[in-house]
């Protein structure tokens, strides 16, 4: 689930805005160490979070939520954690065999950080109107983005990608926000 809680914004220095944010104590205990960093994921590939590999490796359907109502919402859940720690072949492998419009919006995030836009755009296109898109248009105006298309999105990290500027900045805080929507969004599915 998520919680709001003050993050630091890109508006200026010491800035704060109120945002979206895990609430951990909705997750096990196993996971916190890899929801609890205040990642915030290149636009592009990254460099895989060696720290957080023992645990990841550790993860299967049945140890992440054992019981689960929803199996493609786990594996969601799984694909999103690889990606969260820039383990992006191994997100693909398991988003690729979602063939739900999670799958596609796990799918879409990983190529436009790849970064490959046109195959980015073109799983957007495969994702419709996913619940998770209305939310993140509500919420990243908290963080001074106007959040209009997920290929208007792609189109700016296309644009800004390895700057180092403010916008950059900005940019990779509401990919964490569309992450953070995501996840909380696959949880609750698969619970």
């Amino acid at each position: 689930m998520l919680r709001k809680g003050p993050r630091v914004d890109t508006r200026g220095p010491g800035a704060h805005t109120e945002c979206m944010a895990l609430e951990l104590s909705h997750y096990p205990s196993l996971i916190h160490p890899l929801l609890s960093l205040e990642r915030l994921p290149e636009l592009g590939p990254g460099m895989p979070n060696a720290a957080a590999l023992p645990i990841l490796q550790m993860l299967s359907p049945n140890v992440l939520i054992p019981n689960a109502r929803d199996a493609d919402m786990v594996a969601a859940c799984l694909s999103g954690l690889w990606l969260l720690h820039d383990y992006l072949d191994e997100s693909h492998r398991i988003s690729q065999d979602l063939d739900t419009s999670t799958g596609s919006f796990l799918h879409a995030i990983m190529h436009r950080r790849e970064p490959d836009a046109w195959n980015s755009k073109y799983w957007w296109r495969r994702v419709g109107a996913h619940p998770v898109l209305g939310q993140l248009r509500e919420e990243t105006t908290a963080v001074g983005y106007e959040y209009t298309t997920p290929v208007a999105f792609v189109d700016d990290c296309e644009a800004e990608r390895g700057k180092g500027n403010d916008r950059e900045q900005l940019l990779r805080r509401v990919q964490r926000l569309e992450w953070d929507l995501l996840f909380a969004w696959c949880w609750e599915k698969a619970e």
